[in-house]
């Protein structure tokens, strides 16, 4: 399933791009997130995280446990998002990349990307998958903005 769109933080580019990166920001803004933790980086600059979610997805919901890890950062315009997480209902797998750009009034964030869901999850229809995961990505970039600006 293919993702794309834009959202406007009520940042400068700095201070969007800088809570993109910080794991308790992300944790905040991530819909069902209950923890994000760093778990390492290497000499490749791709920083990662071990996640725990719930995820409610029709009749379904489960815990789900996996990675996240941003690499190719270019601060403060660019960096690429990898998450993957596994749980009883299922899997879930998205890459994207996101550009943040000077707009009046803030940063417009491009995302583009790719996501798939497999196991249990998969069973309830892709139109039904397709409506939760911009609902998500809305919420997520909604409690973004409410960060208070530093």
């Amino acid at each position: 399933m293919k993702i794309s769109g834009t959202y406007t933080l009520p940042f400068p580019r700095e201070r969007a791009f800088a809570l993109m990166q910080d794991p308790a920001a992300l944790a905040r803004a991530m819909p069902g997130c209950e923890s994000l933790e760093r778990s390492g980086s290497d000499e490749h600059k791709i920083i990662e995280y071990k996640m725990k979610m719930k995820m409610a997805l029709a009749s379904l919901s489960g815990a789900f446990e996996g990675k996240v890890r941003i690499s190719d950062s270019a601060p403060p315009e660019s960096f690429r998002l990898i998450v993957e997480g596994s749980g009883r209902i299922g899997f879930m797998k998205g890459e994207g990349s996101l550009t943040l750009a000077v707009v009046e009034g803030g940063t417009e964030v491009s995302y583009d990307g790719d996501a798939q869901v497999g196991g249990t999850m998969a069973a309830v229809g892709q139109r039904l998958i397709d409506g939760t995961a911009k609902m998500m990505i809305k919420r997520f970039f909604e409690k973004l903005a409410a960060e208070a600006p530093s």
